[in-house]
């Protein structure tokens, strides 16, 4: 199935190749969990501050829990440092 993959900040290093800009259609197996695709894709986990499935967050305790569905839109973002 397929599922849009959208990573911000340093975590687009991680996309890839045909990625445009800060996402990419990538192609997932029915019933794949959240942490999978982040696994699959070699993002460190413990950079994943902020995961929202078609906008809707999902704590980290849920990540293996969440399947994603066709279409499905997976937002990750790093934690935030500043001043």
């Amino acid at each position: 199935m397929q599922i849009t993959l959208k990573l911000y900040a340093q975590l687009g290093q991680f996309l890839p190749p045909h990625a445009a800009r800060n996402q990419a259609e990538i192609e997932v197996a029915d019933a794949t969990s959240i942490w999978q695709v982040i696994d699959a894709y070699n993002v460190p986990r413990g950079m994943c501050h902020l995961v929202l499935v078609n906008g809707h967050f999902k704590a980290p305790a849920i990540r293996d829990e969440v399947l994603l569905q066709p279409g499905d839109a997976l937002a990750i973002w790093p934690p935030v440092a500043g001043g």
